[in-house]
């Protein structure tokens, strides 16, 4: 590892091989997340009118799913919003049926105020949680414009945050916000997310505070945190006769190594969200197409439901090789 920092004092861990035991099924599921029928199912055909309102205003031609379908299919393919209304217009002309095609102009609109259905329960039980956050690119000048002409303003990005459940790999909460946040302040929003206990809370050591720790005993008091500590942290005053978790955790690093406590805790576990931020920028993208806060929420909850429905599809059954 020429020209790494601290390289002399790194462990040098092989890169470990695995297997996939049910590649025929995970193959076709692979497929299946370009299939168009599974993206406009005949569930959306036969719910795309809105239901007649009985209150005062305007009735609306495209019921919720309507919208969610079509700005699902525009993700999915990565389309904008005109290309979007040429895609569902060809499936409805292609499926023979008499519905209307809302134009990219309603879409916009929509996707301003639509309500996307509730992210379901996750394991059923008490659920092993995986937080982190990574940035993700506002519209602004392309890479080969900046290349070319240098550009005139940073690009904006915003960061996102996630709240994976490690036993199925499902995102069970997601927040967005400016990029200058503060990742542990944003644990209360994910856990209101979560309707079901924490068995553990994992994260890294930009999680390491106080009100992180209190955070999670306030939405399950048992639930175990497994964040390293900071390499200045001490123990807490009562370590000795009182000792929190936070102690008993630099009590086992100074007695038995960090990478020893990473296994004994159930840190390691945490690769699996950073696994899900390559997997969400290589199928969505590592930008948002929205210009509006709001209409970057729908787009991030669009996001979240595909990612979560592709995992439905199939998902590989890895073992690790010797």
């Amino acid at each position: 590892m020429p020209f790494k920092a601290n390289a002399s004092r790194r462990h040098h861990v092989s890169k470990q091989r695995h297997r996939v035991r049910n590649w025929a099924e995970y193959d076709a599921g692979l497929r299946a997340r370009g299939s168009l029928t599974v993206w406009f199912t005949q569930e959306a055909v036969e719910r795309w009118r809105a239901e007649t309102r009985n209150t005062p205003g305007g009735q609306r031609t495209y019921s919720e799913l309507a919208i969610t379908a079509a700005l699902t299919l525009r993700a999915v393919f990565r389309l904008p919003l005109r290309q979007t209304e040429g895609l569902v217009g060809s499936i409805i002309h292609l499926l023979g049926v008499e519905l209307a095609v809302p134009d990219h102009s309603t879409l916009s609109r929509r996707a301003k105020v639509v309500r996307l259905p509730v992210v379901p329960a996750s394991s059923g039980g008490a659920v092993e949680l995986l937080v982190d956050s990574t940035g993700v690119k506002l519209c602004g000048p392309g890479e080969w414009l900046v290349e070319k002409h240098g550009t005139q303003r940073r690009r904006a990005w915003k960061k996102l945050h996630v709240g994976l459940d490690a036993a199925t790999g499902r995102i069970v909460a997601a927040t967005l916000t400016d990029h200058d946040v503060d990742d542990g302040s944003q644990v209360g929003a994910l856990l209101d997310q979560v309707e079901e206990p924490l068995a553990r809370f994992v994260a890294d050591g930009a999680y390491d505070q106080t009100g992180v720790t209190d955070t999670v005993a306030a939405h399950t008091p048992d639930a175990a945190v497994a964040v390293p500590p900071r390499s200045t942290a001490v123990p807490s005053a009562n370590a000795g006769t009182n000792p929190t978790q936070r102690d008993r955790h630099l009590q086992h690093i100074a007695e038995h190594g960090r990478l020893a406590w990473q296994k004994s805790s159930g840190y390691n576990v945490r690769a699996l969200v950073e696994a899900f931020f390559s997997r969400w920028k290589r199928v969505i993208g590592d930008g948002l197409h929205f210009r509006t806060d709001d209409r970057r929420n729908t787009e991030i909850g669009i996001a979240v439901r595909i990612l979560n429905y592709m995992l439905d599809l199939g998902r590989p059954d890895s073992v690790r090789v010797a």
